[in-house]
């Protein structure tokens, strides 16, 4: 009877802690926000991770998806948040990551040159389909004032995802931190248009 009794209050405590957390979860503010603009990608060429030259318009009008951030090899604020989430998306994609281009642009071309970048991608176990890319610091602006993520000082750049679909002219940027799970719900949102 004793037992039957601590067994109802365990379950008891642990349907109310489920349901809890469910109700804040309800009630969370969305931690990004999300607008749709239009942005004319400027004719630069940049160099990958290794080392290859690449069109930047060619690559973001692939005929696939394409996410877009502005992060630095050496930040230990906002990056590696949004690689993580990069990185995390790949794996949740599978066989599909392939699918989606995933391109990062540094806003330190000074210090980020390839070998920089690939060892920072071999950090967060880049899949082929994500791309990081520097140029000249010329370029770069050029690419931040297009999207309007351009800043003066790398350590006041912003949590920036862009993002763009087959057939649409106009990109999803979300700014703020977005989960993985946020990230993919933009994702088949973005497919199924």
């Amino acid at each position: 009877m004793r037992m039957q009794r601590i067994r109802s209050l365990v379950l008891s405590t642990v349907a109310l802690l489920a349901l809890s957390a469910s109700v804040e979860a309800a009630d969370a503010p969305q931690r990004y926000k999300r607008t749709t603009e239009r942005y004319a990608v400027p004719d630069v060429t940049l160099v990958n991770q290794d080392g290859k030259k690449v069109r930047l318009a060619a690559l973001l009008n692939a005929d696939k998806p394409v996410m877009l951030d502005f992060i630095y090899g050496t930040c230990t604020t906002i990056c590696p948040v949004l690689s993580a989430g990069y990185s995390s998306l790949q794996r949740k994609l599978g066989p599909d990551a392939s699918k989606v281009q995933l391109v990062s642009v540094s806003i330190d071309p000074e210090y980020d040159t390839p070998e920089v970048m690939r060892e920072y991608l071999k950090r967060y176990r880049a899949k082929p389909g994500w791309d990081f890319l520097t140029g000249s610091r010329e370029n770069i602006d050029k690419v931040m004032r297009a999207f309007d993520a351009y800043v003066p000082n790398k350590m006041a750049h912003y949590p920036l995802t862009l993002l763009k679909f087959p057939g649409e002219n106009a990109w999803v940027r979300i700014y703020g931190l977005i989960g993985t799970a946020e990230l993919m719900e933009e994702y088949r949102k973005g497919i199924k248009q």
